[in-house]
């Protein structure tokens, strides 16, 4: 009886210890787990970070992945630092103070556990396993259980890296969601280039998959619905002599909003002719390159192309298509070595990120609310 009781007291002991430690861990990340904008280690808005690829118990409802890979590229290098550059950017976004007014949330406290997960560790040495390393990546995480039941699956907004990788997130996405995926395209390029159009007396396999021909490789792999995709911020040179390149997409189903258009469209019109083509039930993969917008304002990129959009364009449209149903997104071709002093690409790319994150919670709040209401509607019927 005296060694039951001591084991009681002993267990009593024990829970007092563990009280006292669950109030210290408290107080202690009260005094010091405050991190200013300009403190702490770089995770994208300086989210909580988890190297979600090792951690397969981790769950998420939207997870923030650098994917830095840039040897798809035909011009000019770096985008491979772009997931450093856009976390380093990003250091201003803080869950304390990330209410957005147009929206009315904070898309960091709202029911939405968002975290940092990591970079993918691409290899540089092989385009083809790369490929299908970002595949398996991607595969991996979609296919993990998010913590909000309003969501099918978690959602990955990516860092990259040049624009080559959006391929093996449809390829995921198609796998994970059993059927093809809408693109929304905002981009100077058409990037449904056919390969052959790259002049190379050396053209290899490998040589078919680059950051132009990626939705062209997508497409002809059904990876993307045929008459719901669109191309926004369009002002590139096509190759040949004449419309074949369109004729291609055409034949791709995408609808181009060309960077002219906004200035008789204004940003409303653009996004009226964007969602009247997608609508807001199909499942849209929402992919930027960065290079949509004006090299004034954005010089940190690949491939540079005058006449783009302002950042105050680009982001009056993503404010108006936030209905969209987004299972996953992309900015890409940030390539900081390009950029000036005041980090004004990869600050622009944040943003962007910051207004995805608000619509897709956004978003998530408002099937939040017709989940409830099929609910209580079944409920009734019981009745």
């Amino acid at each position: 009886m005296a060694q039951q009781h001591l084991d009681v007291d002993g267990l009593r002991l024990e829970e007092v210890d563990r009280s006292l430690d669950d109030e210290r861990k408290q107080e202690l990340e009260r005094l010091w787990g405050f991190e200013w904008s300009f403190s702490g280690i770089s995770t994208f808005a300086h989210l909580e970070y988890k190297k979600c690829l090792t951690t397969p118990d981790e769950l998420f409802d939207i997870g923030i992945l650098g994917v830095p890979f840039d040897t798809a590229v035909s011009y000019r290098p770096g985008a491979r630092f772009g997931p450093k550059a856009i976390r380093s950017a990003s250091a201003r976004q803080t869950s304390f103070r990330g209410f957005n007014t147009r929206a009315g949330i904070n898309p960091y406290t709202s029911f939405a556990r968002i975290i940092d997960c990591g970079d993918i560790p691409v290899t540089p040495l092989s385009n083809a396993v790369a490929l299908e390393q970002m595949t398996a990546a991607y595969t991996e995480l979609l296919n993990r259980k998010p913590v909000s039941s309003s969501l099918i699956h978690p959602k990955i907004i990516s860092l990259g890296g040049d624009h080559s990788i959006a391929l093996a997130a449809l390829r995921a996405l198609q796998k994970v969601y059993n059927q093809p995926i809408a693109v929304l395209h905002f981009d100077a390029h058409l990037d449904t280039w056919h390969p052959a159009k790259y002049p190379d007396p050396w053209a290899s396999e490998q040589a078919q998959f680059n950051h132009g021909s990626m939705f062209w490789l997508a497409s002809n792999e059904g990876l993307i619905i045929n008459g719901s995709s669109v191309h926004a911020g369009l002002r590139t040179r096509l190759s040949g002599n004449d419309f074949e390149d369109y004729e291609d997409d055409d034949r791709q189903g995408f609808l181009r909003i060309s960077a002219d258009d906004i200035d008789d469209l204004r940003p409303q019109g653009v996004v009226k002719k964007i969602m009247e083509r997608i609508g807001t039930e199909v499942p849209v993969y929402l992919s930027i390159d960065i290079d949509v917008l004006d090299p004034g304002v954005a010089p940190g990129t690949g491939t540079p192309e005058p006449g783009g959009w302002t950042m105050r364009e680009l982001i009056r449209i993503l404010r108006g298509i936030e209905g969209l149903n987004v299972v996953g997104a992309d900015v890409v071709e940030v390539s900081p070595s390009y950029d000036g002093a005041g980090e004004e690409t990869a600050l622009s790319a944040s943003q962007i990120i910051f207004e995805m994150l608000t619509s897709i919670v956004k978003r998530g709040l408002s099937d939040m609310g017709r989940v409830a209401e099929i609910k209580e509607s079944r409920k009734n019927d019981e009745l």
